[in-house]
């Protein structure tokens, strides 16, 4: 399972207008993605409460798993980790 550890870019952390955004392109991931703290049991990305409920301000570091090993697998980690990098309150 391919996993990656990302900084949160936004300035005022994963609240409800980043989350959101994250969680939209989650779910339109081919595969099954999770988000949470290292070390700790990570949540559904696709869930936008359990994704507001990791409380994750700018500057933390958060963990993105994804099922599988393919290609597709990859580029939906990439992409996310991408996205959650951003200061998606600027960007958007």
């Amino acid at each position: 399972m391919p996993q990656l550890l990302v900084t949160v870019g936004s300035q005022s952390g994963l609240h409800a207008r980043p989350a959101s955004l994250f969680v939209r392109a989650a779910a339109r991931q081919g595969v099954r993605v999770g988000v949470g703290r290292p070390g700790q049991t990570p949540v559904d990305a696709r869930s936008l409460l359990s994704v507001l409920a990791l409380a994750a301000g700018h500057g933390d570091t958060l963990e993105l798993t994804v099922d599988g090993e393919d290609t597709a697998a990859r580029a939906a980690l990439d992409e996310l980790a991408a996205l959650l990098a951003d200061d998606l309150d600027a960007v958007r």
